[in-house]
């Protein structure tokens, strides 16, 4: 019977978390308060972060998606403002004029794959990094049904797949985004959600499937 497979692990009704990567936390004594703005362009930067400083709230956080910015919120940060285009580079475009002058910092995993901070850096912004996570691949020998929809939300999603599964000709791929989509095998024909949103990602499998 063909399934709905989530690369991730946020649960839904309806769909199977296919788990094969995990995500360890790097703790800092970093002094946050030097800083005018934070740059999150992913929930786990913020999850991170908070597991080991409790004053990140009160520094302007810039989110790229309005997941993110709603996770900050959550966490009780300070959201002044929220890209439009959810992808690294263009996000990176839309924060020039908004970090002029400010002394900003990065929130970010050990491996990121957009140019953003190279992007700030030729537009004379003051940024600096801090990485706060890394993701690790996980074993995983689960038996895979034929038909199946596979949702990839991030570059991490996919290269840990490929390392566990080969991909079968009947298997359905949908991406969360334009840097996503681009780690995908050129073999691989690929549905891109319109919405950087799992959610969107979830509903767009379903009707696939009926």
């Amino acid at each position: 019977m063909s399934k709905i497979y989530l690369l991730n692990d946020i649960k839904y009704e309806g769909v199977e978390n296919l788990n094969t990567f995990g995500i360890k936390y790097i703790s800092s004594d970093i002094d946050i308060s030097k800083y005018d703005a934070l740059i999150f362009t992913s929930k786990n930067a913020i999850y991170s972060l908070a597991s080991f400083n409790n004053t990140w709230q009160e520094i302007p956080s810039y989110a790229i998606a309005s997941k993110t910015a709603n996770i900050i919120n959550k966490h009780n940060g300070n959201v002044v403002f929220t890209g439009v285009s959810s992808n690294g580079n263009d996000f990176a475009k839309e924060l020039i004029p908004r970090l002029k002058n400010k002394n900003v910092l990065y929130v970010r995993a050990f491996k990121t794959v957009s140019n953003l901070v190279q992007i700030l850096k030729e537009n004379n912004i003051n940024i600096e990094e801090l990485i706060t996570y890394k993701t690790s691949c996980l074993k995983s020998n689960k038996f895979l049904e034929d038909n199946s929809v596979f949702i990839f939300s991030s570059p991490s999603s996919i290269e840990c797949f490929f390392k566990n599964y080969t991909w079968n000709n009947s298997y359905k791929a949908i991406t969360i985004g334009k840097t996503t989509s681009e780690y995908l095998p050129n073999n691989i024909e690929y549905i891109m959600s319109k919405e950087t949103s799992i959610d969107e990602c979830i509903k767009l499998a379903k009707q696939i499937l009926n």
